[in-house]
């Protein structure tokens, strides 16, 4: 009978490991909230779609060697958290910028565009998010055996991975969505542009302050 591709035990632990971080509160799922409030429900699955996006770079990238990268290179990997943290705070300043500009009239729904697509957006807070850095240099290495082929048990665990994350994501963007029913009015959605905007700079001092 064939070896499995991962240590059964192993696996279970990693699910436990994967299932605390899946939910705990950080740049990602605060992202997935204030994606949700300004774009409603397609946007906030698009831009979950766009985090997990970069989850999958990031193991193509652990399938080539990521590991050791991180441990020659450290520098590299804080400029580009670095970047991406300046990234979420210039959306979160641009929703700010929004809600004082969409608080002036009194009628109307104008949406406050966070950046250029919700996919994009999630892509890039994920591919810089220092917590998902942390997972690959030092939570799944431990969970994989160097006796059996790297390529399936990085499948397995990237399999885990983006679905616990699916879920989360889904959870905190889609409660954030249904916020958003009540955008069209002035004064609510003001207030909740202003939410958006301090949850998104949160999000950055989070990435920051994990480096």
């Amino acid at each position: 009978m064939p070896a499995l591709p991962v240590d059964p035990h192993f696996y279970a632990a990693f699910l436990g490991v994967m299932a605390v971080m899946a939910i705990t509160p950080g740049p990602a799922n605060v992202f997935s909230i204030a994606n949700g409030v300004q774009r409603g429900p397609m946007g906030a699955l698009a831009g979950v779609a766009g985090m997990n996006a970069a989850t999958l770079v990031w193991f193509a990238a652990a399938a080539l060697g990521l590991g050791a990268l991180i441990v020659a290179f450290p520098a590299a990997f804080r400029l580009i958290s670095i970047a991406g943290a300046l990234y979420v705070a210039w959306l979160g300043v641009k929703a700010l910028i929004g809600a004082f500009r969409a608080g002036g009239a009194e009628t109307g729904h104008t949406p406050i565009r966070l950046g250029r697509g919700a996919f994009v957006d999630g892509f890039m807070v994920q591919i810089a998010n220092p917590k998902i850095v942390l997972f690959f240099s030092a939570v799944l290495p431990p969970f994989l055996d160097v006796n059996r082929p790297a390529a399936p048990q990085l499948a397995l665990f990237a399999l885990a991975t983006i679905g616990m994350d699916v879920l989360s994501m889904s959870a905190y963007g889609l409660g954030g969505a249904a916020l958003a029913r009540r955008m069209t009015e002035p004064r609510f959605r003001r207030g909740f542009a202003l939410l958006t905007g301090l949850l998104l700079l949160a999000a950055a001092v989070l990435i920051v302050s994990r480096l």
